[in-house]
């Protein structure tokens, strides 16, 4: 039988979503804690990897479990997960659905401290005092939007840097702002691309003209700001 969790993590506690040998991993983690439950190897399949220091409010895996998954079993899992990892829900599925292939948008949240420093805030807010420009802020997030090479704005080497943002939004609450994307998918450090490309036109180290380039040439030589991972947040998966 295959079931579909949801659930949630601070990435502050975790070196990545991914399984690893010698660093504490969520994928690693939720593993070990289902393979005790069950008393059998469970291996979970992820909806996509999560960066060290990103948070999840929704991160979704499906795994195979040879028993039908009650409430109670959840409630175990999540007392010995003791609130690092806590899953929000567990549904049967087919037995041909996958996590990370089947997704249909996922939605991430990036949020901005623009005011005086708090330590309270280190780890899930980037910090940052520089005065932003939120209109053309605003209209880097609308050239963004729909199906690009994002090959300027992707971490590392892929076959196919192409996809589609279905929408970026962003909003200033006081000294907060937040930037949301909505996407079929996003690569490696990709949003923190995003984010920061977003803010070099709002600092003025970069122009909208800039940005317009780098998504009409994939193979411009120009690089912009990447930021951190502690304000970004994976907060909805669509199926």
């Amino acid at each position: 039988m295959r079931y579909l969790i949801k659930f949630s993590y601070d990435g502050t506690k975790f070196h990545g979503f991914q399984r690893q040998n010698n660093e504490k991993s969520v994928q690693g983690t939720l593993e070990k804690v289902l393979s005790d439950v069950f008393d059998m190897d469970i291996v979970i399949k992820g909806s996509g990897r999560t960066d060290a220091g990103v948070h999840a409010l929704a991160q979704c895996a499906h795994f195979d479990a040879p028993k039908k998954v009650t409430r109670e079993d959840i409630n175990i899992i999540n007392r010995i997960l003791n609130d690092e990892i806590v899953i929000k829900s567990c549904k049967m599925v087919k037995d041909n659905f996958h996590a990370r292939h089947d997704v249909k948008s996922k939605k991430y949240v990036y949020i901005i401290n623009n005011g005086m420093y708090e330590k309270e805030k280190e780890g899930y807010y980037y910090q940052l005092k520089y005065d932003l420009d939120l209109g053309l802020m605003q209209r880097v997030a609308k050239l963004l939007e729909g199906t690009h090479d994002f090959r300027n704005f992707v971490s590392g080497p892929r076959i196919d840097y192409t996809t589609t943002i279905f929408k970026i939004k962003i909003k200033r609450k006081g000294n907060i702002i937040i930037m949301e994307f909505v996407g079929i998918g996003f690569y490696r450090y990709m949003v923190r691309h995003l984010v920061g490309a977003i803010l070099d036109v709002g600092r003025g180290k970069a122009k909208v003209t800039d940005v317009e380039r780098m998504l009409e040439n994939p193979h411009i030589d120009k690089k912009l700001s990447v930021v951190p991972a502690d304000g970004l947040y994976l907060v909805d998966i669509k199926y």
